[in-house]
């Protein structure tokens, strides 16, 4: 019955590096996505003021939104 043990053990050990694997690529594609957003908010998401519409509010809006759902997740 041990040697079952130790096998489960080992299992779920290697399920689990697997998973800290997958959550920090993941985290690194998050703080990348980030990154780009914050160069983007920067640069005035490429609008220039002449240009301002309202599809560009309502694209932020979509930005925000999202950004407000993903900090109910986080």
């Amino acid at each position: 019955m041990e040697n079952g043990n130790t096998e489960e053990a080992e299992t779920m050990t290697a399920t689990n590096d697997k998973a800290i694997a997958a959550f920090i690529e993941r985290k690194m594609q998050i703080d990348a996505a980030i990154a780009k957003l914050m160069e983007a908010s920067e640069n005035h998401f490429d609008a220039s003021p002449e240009e301002i519409n309202w599809g560009h509010v309502g694209d932020l809006g979509r930005i925000l939104n999202c950004l407000n759902e993903a900090l109910e997740i986080a």
